[in-house]
């Protein structure tokens, strides 16, 4: 009998305990269960008239269902955006925006952007009304203040120049070109706002493209002003170029190693490879390395062009390559090719610092020089290489020697001055007239103490007009 009472008191009670504290401890299991985490990326601490942002969501479970996105102000809650996720919801959700503060109708100043979102697991008691993400910013709606205060007056196509600024209130500044932005650099005291930028007219590019000094501050708000520039445009040559299945076997293998040996029937697809492909690799490697100048300048006076040698392939020369009678391709050449003895000494243009000593796809063994500002030189096709990246080096020193690595046709050098990694004209570069007067005078006209050697000397001491001179001139218009 003592046992039947046990048996029905565990019964009648026990179980019904366990059975209420098991149910109690997984509604508190599923209840702690994170909710979406957010975050901004990056976190944003300025809305202004037109301010991007980005917010990535994750759920711990059932995916993220919906988000609401808002500013709050005082008593004031401003909707920025309300999306559901349809159809099998993710764990992970970005959603990206542009705040346009004006229309928002909040006053500048402080303010806050909540973050509301939901998942799709349930929990006893819901949490979709709870702020997961509060991050304070302040509204500003005023853009900078810009000036152009001189610039290059005369600019042809594939050619360079300078703008000189000020600025004030800007966290991105500089030129732009078409969809090109050119950076520009402060100078002197940051309370003054002196800037100046280098920048290029790419040869493909219209000559009557506008160009203009930008400004932006970190809340998104622009300015623009025109830069007083006159565009010239010009005639760029051409040529064609034989190829034989002899350069077809060597050049293919060099720059295609990770093939092996190549079928004589796949050569000229592994060329269109290499001639198109690797092409593009450089030219997006000559941007990054665009990114590596230092913010003033290195160089001084006239950039050198190598002793004896000789120009025999030009700038921005459209080429056509054929191929047993047939046009294969057309790619541009972006610089000058250089011909001299073989294994020929190539120095330094300028005084510099060396961003880059590697082979680079068609370009084989290549040096880049930066000479700050965002100008920067490069020598290509090497046989060897005698500095190392991070070296400063100067004008004239030997960088290495002439070589036929790369995409190269004969023993030569491959020289290229980029503009924030944009190849323009050499020519205009290797006249100390030409810096003088499309660099050097509007930091004078702008009395920014920069390259002062490069500033117009008085007629009587100006560079004469030399038969050399007027057929390097020549060569650029």
């Amino acid at each position: 009998m003592a046992r039947s009472r046990v048996k029905l008191w565990i019964v009648a009670f026990l179980l019904p305990a366990l059975l209420v504290v098991g149910a109690v401890s997984y509604l508190a299991w599923r209840q702690r269960v994170p909710g979406v985490h957010a975050q901004f990326s990056p976190a944003p601490k300025y809305l202004g008239l037109k301010t991007p942002l980005t917010l990535d969501l994750r759920a711990a479970r059932g995916g993220v269902q919906s988000v609401e996105i808002r500013v709050a102000q005082g008593a004031s809650r401003v909707p920025l955006a309300q999306q559901s996720f349809s159809g099998t919801p993710a764990n992970e959700q970005r959603v990206q925006l542009t705040v346009g503060g004006r229309e928002l109708g909040l006053r500048e100043g402080a303010a806050t952007i909540e973050v509301r979102a939901r998942d799709g697991y349930w929990r006893p008691i819901g949490t979709d009304e709870q702020v997961i993400l509060s991050v304070p910013v302040t509204i500003d709606l005023t853009p900078p203040s810009l000036e152009v205060l001189a610039a290059t007056r005369y600019i042809h196509q594939g050619g360079g120049g300078l703008a000189a600024m000020r600025a004030k209130g800007a966290a991105r500044l500089g030129v732009k070109v078409g969809e090109e932005f050119f950076p520009a650099f402060p100078v002197g005291d940051p309370e003054g706002g002196l800037a100046t930028a280098l920048f290029a007219i790419p040869w493909n590019l219209p000559a009557n493209l506008p160009v203009n000094a930008s400004a932006e501050d970190e809340a998104g708000n622009a300015i623009t002003r025109p830069v007083p520039a006159e565009m010239k445009p010009r005639r760029f040559p051409t040529d064609t170029i034989e190829l034989t299945e002899r350069f077809l076997v060597s050049k293919v293998s060099e720059l295609l190693p990770e093939r092996g040996q190549i079928p004589p029937d796949q050569l000229l697809a592994g060329f269109l490879t290499v001639n198109r492909d690797k092409r593009r690799e450089a030219e997006l490697a000559k941007r990054q390395l665009g990114g590596r100048t230092q913010p003033r300048p290195l160089w001084e006076g006239a950039f050198v062009q190598p002793r004896n040698t000789k120009v025999f392939s030009n700038f921005a020369e459209t080429r056509s390559y054929r191929y047993n009678g047939k046009e294969v391709d057309t790619q541009v050449h972006l610089g000058y090719d250089l011909a001299s003895v073989k294994h020929s000494p190539a120095p330094a243009a300028n005084s510099g610092v060396v961003v880059f000593a590697a082979p680079l796809t068609i370009y084989g063994n290549t040096v880049v020089v930066d000479h700050g500002l965002g100008l920067q030189t490069l020598y290509g096709h090497l046989s060897s290489i005698a500095v190392k990246d991070g070296e400063a080096v100067k004008k004239g020193q030997e960088l290495g020697r002439t070589g036929t690595t790369g995409l190269a046709v004969g023993d030569h050098l491959h020289f290229e001055v980029l503009i924030n990694g944009i190849s323009v004209t050499p020519v205009e570069w290797w006249d100390g007239r030409w810096i003088r007067d499309h660099v050097g005078l509007p930091l004078r006209e702008a009395n920014i103490p920069l390259l002062q050697s490069e500033f117009p000397a008085p007629e009587s001491q100006s560079e004469p007009a030399t038969p050399a001179r007027k057929r390097r001139l020549a060569r650029a218009r």
